[in-house]
């Protein structure tokens, strides 16, 4: 199972799925780009405003499945972690057994994301911002006070801001990720056409991506597992563990 963690998180965030799990699945958890031991040859900005494509970061995962002799797999994501696992679930159904994703931005991302990775306006003034923490924490105030994030996006977030290098890595997620956006059509095909099990998972307290963001696109995937948790968006927990162990097992 590949594993694609949050924002702020790195690839051991899943390993608490590995006592309930672990007989069963081999875990592969991947520091995301700008997180912990995933860094860029180059990490200038121009390098970071180029982007990764889809493509690219399917690319990517054959080249690691052909190292590994892996022919075929499941992938799980979180948060963040699941514009990747839907990415590859586009890009790679025919290797996919099961597509796993807990508090989907994927299929909704926030206001605050879209503006600050999708337009040029919102990119360039995070890019600004980022050289200042007390000028972040000024911005995410105000994101919280305009409702873009709640008060637990907002603590997520100021927990990622100490040093410049955490701001950076905040700028450049946003900014060489944005390519990996959802293809609705595309997603609904791959899971609908191909045989993968797909499990969608909500926190009943996640106020950044509640089940609601869901109720259109669900209904259009024939067999979509739904689980609604009792938790808020820091979900990834022995509970949740728990509850996934008792569904794949």
């Amino acid at each position: 199972m590949l594993c694609f963690h949050g924002f702020g998180m790195h690839g051991k965030q899943f390993r608490e799925l590995e006592p309930e799990l672990g007989n069963k699945y081999t875990f592969w958890g991947f520091d995301l780009f700008f997180h912990k031991a995933t860094k860029l040859k180059d990490q200038s900005l121009d390098t970071v405003k180029t982007g990764l494509t889809k493509k690219e970061l399917a690319n990517l995962i054959l080249d690691f499945c052909k190292a590994q002799n892996i022919n075929r797999f499941s992938v799980i994501g979180y948060s963040m972690g699941t514009h990747y696992a839907t990415t590859i679930a586009e890009e790679l159904p025919e290797m996919i057994n099961e597509y796993i994703v807990a508090a989907p931005s994927s299929i909704k991302p926030g206001n605050i994301i879209r503006f600050f990775s999708r337009s040029k306006f919102g990119n360039k003034i995070i890019e600004k911002v980022s050289l200042s923490k007390d000028a972040m924490v000024k911005l995410l105030n105000m994101c919280k006070r305009a409702r873009f994030i709640d008060a637990e996006g907002h603590g997520i977030l100021l927990k990622e801001i100490e040093t410049h290098e955490l701001r950076f890595n905040l700028y450049a997620s946003l900014t060489y990720l944005r390519f990996l956006t959802t293809d609705e059509t595309k997603l609904v095909s791959a899971l609908n056409n191909h045989p993968i099990r797909s499990i969608f998972i909500f926190g009943q307290r996640d106020k950044s991506y509640p089940l609601s963001i869901g109720k259109a696109f669900l209904p259009r995937i024939k067999k979509a597992e739904i689980l609604n948790l009792n938790e808020g968006h820091e979900m990834i927990n022995r509970g949740f563990a728990k509850v996934l162990g008792d569904l794949l097992s």
